[in-house]
């Protein structure tokens, strides 16, 4: 071979033993979040790592601004942790000698709470949850792709939306709602509802027999608020005038037994909405508890909801009230108590019965089904999970850790609507067809809550993606302590919920933040798991309760609007006379039980002791009426 070939050869072959050689170094994969965020740890992937490199190194540059980022390699990837503390344009390269790089656009931190913000904003100015969640979305995909205008738009319906509707559990929850509305609707035009009120109305003879009365009505129609409010106000009424009793008292009695009875059974349109947020923000932080297991183990913990029940019955059984509460029950035993006929007549729609024709059993029977059928298949499928795992030692805790709630609860609703509409055409009170379309319109009116389900869901896929909880970690972190957390969030809550009137946009809003926060506060604080998983109870609780609790007091809720409406009572009277007692129960619920229960005491010794205040403070400062 000539010479100069062999020259030329050489040089080549030795160019391309080295590219193979060092090809493998740099042929791995560098996946990196769709958005950057300074103050806030961003996690970088690098993946199909040799086996030969035990570390990554990964450079991360600017103009006046070099550091370089470490990572163990693990199975042939690594997770590189990167938190920078300005924004701004910076190049980042694996290794020193790589080539080139990859530049990359970091934003500044605080732009990760704008949608949270924006949401909660625009609810406050338009009172439309569903608008402000839209808009928080849109503001935050403006950030992850670009500030493109357009394809934040497109996201939104194709990439954000869709992910929301294509998870499985979302629509297991969706489902089930719309179910459990459909029995709502069935029972309310057979029958089944006033024939539970009438089982109970009879025995109302004296004004404390009226107001208990009305408070274990309250109780037993526990399944959806409007229905609460709507049937105990219109059955209540007319005995409570007889009776002497204030429109404004009855309208107290009936917005204390809606949302925070709804809100703290297990079976009711409440409970998916609830488990959906709950479930997804466990999920943000790579949670294992089981969302239902989770909302069992609030129930002890939300004080607000369950003072406000208990007060409603110490009023009523001690005949004592206080403040403009006082006025109109001292009124209304002169006979003067009936509200403004002005009040609009709500147009409550039920079937018309006679006393006697509506039977109490058409109700009860589809509840019974959805209760008892949601614990059979809480064990069914929490037993059959178990032994597909191999596992044949368990109890009753490891059942419902291993159940599928969302299967379970529409198992029970479908069933349960079934019978109701059997039932129902069986007894001949309406045809086939009636049933159904009583039972299409219950479905229909649970569809605005399915919507902003679904937005909730797809803002906390938001927040998640910009790390929001990470960037308000970081800005909290050094100068709040996680065991006060639950006594915040409740104050916040109260305070969003009383301002926009709702409850379930509160939740929505604030349940995927607080949970990633409380989680890495409390580890950060070096808590140990125990403590970690109660203060994430005490959140969880905080935001449903408190939620509610600003809701049972602001004027423009739905809840309190219908409560004075179906009770026929002056609406700013019934906002005058209500908001004391609920600000009393809440603030003695947030003293003795939300930062008690911080500090290791007992929630079940926190809610005697908020007993036994709302008590002392009734005796010695209500009056006799």
């Amino acid at each position: 071979m000539d010479y100069n070939i062999k020259n030329r050869i050489l040089p080549i072959s030795i160019i391309i033993v080295l590219f193979f050689s060092f090809g493998n170094i740099f042929s791995q994969k560098v996946v990196y979040p769709t958005i950057l965020l300074s103050k806030v740890k961003n996690k970088i992937f690098v993946k199909d790592i040799p086996s030969s490199i035990d570390t990554v190194n990964l450079i991360v540059k600017s103009i006046d601004f070099k550091q370089t980022f470490y990572a163990k390699v693990q199975d042939n990837k690594a997770e590189i942790v990167v938190e920078l503390n300005s924004s701004g344009k910076y190049t980042f390269m694996l290794y020193e000698k790589s080539i080139g790089g990859v530049e990359k656009i970091v934003l500044p931190g605080w732009l990760s709470i704008v949608p949270p913000l924006l949401a909660i904003l625009l609810a406050l100015i338009f009172r439309q949850v569903f608008v402000a969640l839209f808009f928080g979305i849109y503001i935050g995909l403006l950030f992850i792709y670009e500030f493109n205008p357009l394809i934040a738009l497109l996201r939104l319906i194709d990439t954000n939306i869709f992910n929301a509707l294509k998870d499985p559990d979302h629509v297991f929850i969706i489902l089930f709602t719309l179910l459990i509305g459909g029995v709502v609707g069935v029972i309310s035009k057979n029958g089944g509802t006033i024939g539970l009120a009438d089982k109970i109305t009879k025995y109302a003879k004296t004004s404390r027999s009226g107001m208990l009365s009305s408070w274990f009505l309250g109780l037993v129609i526990f399944f959806d608020d409007y229905a609460n409010s709507l049937i105990i106000g219109n059955m209540m009424r007319p005995i409570t005038d007889k009776l002497k009793i204030s429109r404004e008292k009855l309208a107290y009695i009936v917005d204390s037994t809606a949302a925070p009875v709804a809100s703290l059974v297990i079976i009711s349109t409440w409970i998916g909405y609830e488990l959906g947020l709950i479930g997804d923000s466990l999920a943000s932080i790579g949670s294992d508890l089981n969302p239902y297991e989770v909302f069992i183990r609030t129930l002890p913990y939300r004080f607000y909801p369950i003072a406000s029940m208990y007060f409603v019955f110490l009023t009523s059984l001690l005949q004592r009230d206080f403040g403009p509460m006082y006025k109109v029950e001292k009124n209304a035993r002169k006979g003067n108590g009936y509200a403004n006929e002005e009040n609009k007549k709500i147009d409550f729609d039920t079937q018309k019965f006679s006393s006697g024709k509506a039977k109490w059993y058409n109700g009860a029977i589809p509840i019974l089904i959805i209760l008892f059928g949601t614990i059979s298949g809480l064990i069914f499928t929490g037993i059959k999970s178990l032994e597909n795992n191999n596992i044949t030692t368990y109890g009753i805790d490891d059942i419902i850790k291993a159940s599928d709630s969302y299967r379970s609860l529409l198992w029970a609703s479908l069933v349960a609507g079934i019978v109701a509409i059997i039932l129902t055409v069986s007894q001949k009170i309406q045809k086939l067809e009636d049933s159904l379309k009583a039972w299409n319109k219950g479905i229909q009116s649970m569809m605005i809550a399915a919507v902003i389900l679904v937005m909730a869901w797809g803002i906390s896929s938001i927040t998640n993606e910009l790390k929001t909880a990470d960037y308000i970690i970081s800005l909290l972190s050094d100068s709040i302590s996680p065991r006060l957390l639950p006594a915040i969030i409740f104050i916040v809550c109260g305070i969003i919920s009383f301002a926009t009137g709702t409850s379930w946009g509160t939740m929505a809003i604030v349940m995927p933040i607080v949970i990633p926060l409380a989680s890495t506060i409390s580890r950060m604080e070096g808590l140990a798991e125990a403590d970690t998983n109660l203060i994430l109870i005490g959140v969880v609780s905080s935001v449903l309760a408190g939620s509610v609790w600003g809701d049972h007091c602001s004027p423009i809720a739905d809840t309190t609007i219908l409560s004075s409406i179906a009770s026929k009572c002056n609406h700013i009277m019934h906002v005058k006379t209500q908001l004391p007692y609920s600000l009393l129960v809440g603030s003695v619920s947030l003293i003795f039980g939300d930062i008690l229960t911080a500090y290791g005491f007992s929630p079940y010794l926190a809610i005697l002791l908020i007993f036994l205040s709302l008590f002392l403070i009734l005796k010695f400062f209500g009056k006799k009426v």
